[in-house]
């Protein structure tokens, strides 16, 4: 028996090292392999590591043999490639909401699923310039209470603060004097780099989005869901609704007219899809007809485009967006 756990224990540790230290340009021979093991506590000789490579190879290993005098063996095939890696690291070392710390333990953890060699090119991966990340991980384990308390169905209680200066310091302070929000989680949503809790506020009754960035103190409750809320959520598209918010500031829905030099078509299509009702003017221009929750975050979307785009209808919109570019005006002008 104590033979038969050993040489379980001896093909597991081939199995990891043909996995951590080799691929195409760095093949182990038998006698590497045989030294190897050794090193790691497996005595072991050329006829049985030659056989446990072919128990390998039965088991689905892609173990490939070089043309050499003393040939050489790799692994050449693994779950995942290395641009498919290169792709994760650079998710995970871009996104805001990752602090700098976890996005290097992240990184390292991303490294492991390819050979040493492959893993020193995800090193580059570490540093984005000029990057603005989290530092606060609250946020990032806060996204387990999130989907446990959707797994399980139970209501979910947290602080939600926002950023302010207190004497010199930047410091996160809670909404409402600290009173707890209680809601009915329906789902995890990313936009702009930003994870987003969609739930039914009980509060307010009504669907609404929080940074879980900004959510503190996150705790399961007993309550189930809400059931009005879940099926008000059931009744919704998150992808249309995301379309219609700018930075997920809720607004008051409008169906909004634009008119945009047609250098802006790509730009419109960007931000309502390809499905936005649009047509040629006579002058050269498009229409643009989109469902919208008007925010001054909308305003600032359209500002940011400068005179090439206009607000046609309905008449209200145009002038409160006329009157959100007095009162800038104004500011700078004082």
């Amino acid at each position: 028996m104590a033979n038969t756990k050993n040489s379980k224990r001896k093909i597991l540790a081939l199995k990891e090292i043909l996995e951590r230290q080799t691929n195409e340009t760095h093949s182990l021979t038998i006698a590497d392999l045989v030294e190897k093991l050794e090193a790691a506590g497996f005595p072991a000789e050329k006829k049985s590591v030659t056989r446990d490579l072919h128990e390998l190879e039965d088991a689905g290993m892609a173990i490939e043999r070089t043309r050499e005098r003393a040939p050489g063996y790799y692994l050449a095939e693994r779950t995942f490639e290395l641009p498919e890696l290169k792709m994760l690291a650079d998710a995970v070392a871009a996104s805001r909401f990752i602090t700098e710390k976890k996005s290097r333990a992240l990184l390292s953890k991303i490294g492991t699923l390819t050979n040493r060699y492959d893993a020193l090119q995800l090193h580059r991966q570490v540093t984005v310039s000029d990057r603005v990340k989290a530092e606060r991980e609250s946020g990032f384990y806060g996204i387990d209470t999130i989907f446990s308390c959707i797994d399980h169905n139970h209501q979910m209680s947290f602080h939600y603060s926002d950023w302010e200066l207190v004497g010199s310091r930047k410091e996160l302070v809670p909404r409402h004097g600290g009173a707890l929000y209680r809601v009915s989680p329906c789902e995890l949503l990313w936009d702009s780099e930003r994870y987003y809790l969609i739930a039914y506020a009980e509060r307010e009754a009504a669907i609404r989005f929080y940074r879980v960035d900004k959510i503190t103190d996150a705790l399961e409750m007993e309550q189930a869901r809400n059931r009005v809320g879940m099926v008000a959520w059931s009744q919704m598209d998150p992808t249309t609704y995301t379309k219609r918010t700018f930075s997920m500031f809720a607004g008051r829905e409008e169906r909004v007219t634009l008119w945009a030099n047609a250098c802006l078509t790509g730009v419109l299509i960007d931000r309502f899809g390809t499905d936005l009702a649009m047509r040629r003017l006579k002058d050269g221009r498009v229409q643009a007809r989109a469902l919208v929750e008007v925010s001054p975050q909308f305003f600032g979307w359209l500002a940011g485009l400068g005179p090439e785009i206009e607000i046609a209808g309905p008449g209200e919109i145009r002038e409160e967006y006329r009157a959100y570019l007095t009162e800038i005006l104004n500011r700078c002008a004082d």
